[in-house]
């Protein structure tokens, strides 16, 4: 869609400007890059935000702003995010991409510690004079519309309040993530799809869900039980990107395509390395040799070299009758799907996430956190022989060369070629003082001080009390 020259707001931003999309990709740090979101596109997604930027770094840095923000003419529609509690600090960042854009969103959202060290994201949601005046500014001086992403409070009438605080602001588009700040890795819980229908009846401006999008059934079940306009992913869309497309694909047929994509706009080795972890997530599992491959790479092409290999394994295993082995076996979702581990699906971490009634409650934490233990002492050991192995290599490589000859005094520390005494300068200042000679290099002058003390003139100690 083209952008007209008047700014549009609310229902006509939405309709006009961005097409009046229903399948939008979330919002991710290292993750919602140029390359990502082209894929995503490919396989039906309708609007797609970029990774969360720090405010402060994209206005100060133009390294910063290379490095991480890429777009091009086919990239839209395309909103830009950032995260910051000064409002002109996010003003002067956002200046730099409005003309590459068609909306500006603030990061309200943001669950994670750096975000309360930081204080922006989910820990702005108490500072509604900060939030007020970081949304006001951006409305009233940029060329783009203003949104916003944020997180429900446990009260649904706050989250109601701060909905309407947010629209009075000049926000033109809200997505709600129904989820709270405190809810977030092993506590992620389930969305509540009821507090975003609240401030979808309660504002005037278009609304975004996000949460418990595991299935591409579940947008329609997501629109139909909240109203909102559109349905916005983040997780699922990592591990299957053909959601909104209602596919499974095989995860090998992604990451050829993610691949071929990543190459042509040379992609950052370690966003392209972070979306084979995601894609190959369930798969690497069972085939850890396999998942050596992608943790011993140390550039793109390396990646490309070790898809062939594991295209190649995987193949043979699709064809087998009935896979023997299955990673996922969650019990506690309506619309679970087993899938053989070779084919793009969500991830479930815990059946804690979906553990809606009380008395499963107890009897899912106690197995999470059995699996969490399990997860941390795999991870220490994995860490534990990696070092291990880079120890042995440490030790088969030659010593290295040094450039400088040793010290011949010493033999510890490398020699002065300007030293007079050709020492390094513990050893120079030894000698120095021995043979009484000086060193210009090192500004070691004893001869120097011995002689001017020499020139000095004598004097008699007269009338000197002694």
């Amino acid at each position: 869609m083209h952008r007209p020259m008047k700014k549009l707001g609310g229902y006509d931003f939405y309709r006009q400007v961005l097409g009046s999309p229903q399948y939008v990709v979330a919002p991710m740090v290292d993750m919602s890059e140029l390359a990502w979101r082209e894929l995503s596109r490919s396989y039906g997604a309708q609007l797609c935000y970029t990774p969360m930027f720090h405010s402060s770094h994209f206005a100060n840095s133009a390294t910063y702003r290379s490095e991480n923000f890429q777009t091009n003419a086919q990239d839209r529609p395309l909103i830009v995010q950032f995260c910051g509690n000064d409002a002109d600090t996010v003003l002067k960042a956002a200046k730099f991409v409005e003309g590459e854009c068609d909306a500006v969103d603030i990061n309200l959202g943001c669950p994670q510690g750096i975000a309360r060290r930081g204080h922006y994201g989910a820990f702005l949601q108490d500072d509604w004079e900060i939030i007020t005046s970081i949304v006001t500014l951006l409305h009233r001086e940029l060329a783009v519309p203003v949104t916003c992403k944020i997180r429900v409070f446990d009260d649904v009438t706050r989250t109601v309040e701060y909905a309407r605080m947010l629209e009075k602001a000049g926000c033109q588009l809200l997505t709600v993530h129904g989820r709270t700040r405190e809810m977030k890795g092993p506590h992620t819980g389930i969305a509540d799809w009821d507090q975003i229908r609240a401030v979808r009846e309660a504002v005037k401006i278009p609304v975004f869900a996000n949460g418990n999008i595991l299935y591409f059934e579940d947008v329609a079940r997501c629109i139909a039980h909240t109203g909102v306009d559109g349905v916005m992913t983040a997780e699922t869309n990592l591990y299957n990107p053909a959601l909104f497309a209602d596919e499974h694909p095989s995860v090998w047929e992604v990451v050829d395509k993610y691949l071929e994509i990543a190459v042509r706009q040379n992609t950052a080795f370690l966003h392209v390395k972070g979306h084979v972890f995601k894609l190959y997530n369930i798969a690497f599992q069972i085939k850890t040799h396999l998942r050596d491959l992608i943790a011993n790479s140390h550039k793109v092409q390396d990646i490309v070299d070790a898809q062939k290999v594991i295209k190649e394994e995987l193949i043979r295993d699709s064809k087998e009758a009935s896979p023997s082995v299955q990673v996922q076996n969650v019990t506690t979702c309506a619309n679970f799907r087993q899938l053989p581990y070779w084919i793009c699906q969500p991830y479930f971490r815990s059946t804690r996430l979906e553990a809606t009634k009380a008395d499963e409650a107890e009897k899912v934490d106690s197995a999470m956190k059995i699996s969490l233990d399990d997860e941390r002492k795999a991870r220490k050991e994995a860490k534990r022989q990696r070092k291990s192995i880079l120890a042995e290599k440490a030790l088969l490589k030659p010593p290295k060369k040094r450039k400088y000859p040793n010290c011949p005094s010493c033999s510890r520390n490398p020699a002065s070629a300007k030293c007079v005494s050709q020492m390094c300068k513990p050893c120079c200042t030894k000698k120095a003082l021995e043979v009484v000679v000086d060193c210009e290099h090192h500004n070691i002058k004893p001869r120097s001080r011995t002689e001017k003390l020499k020139s000095l003139p004598s004097t008699d100690c007269v009338g000197v009390e002694v």
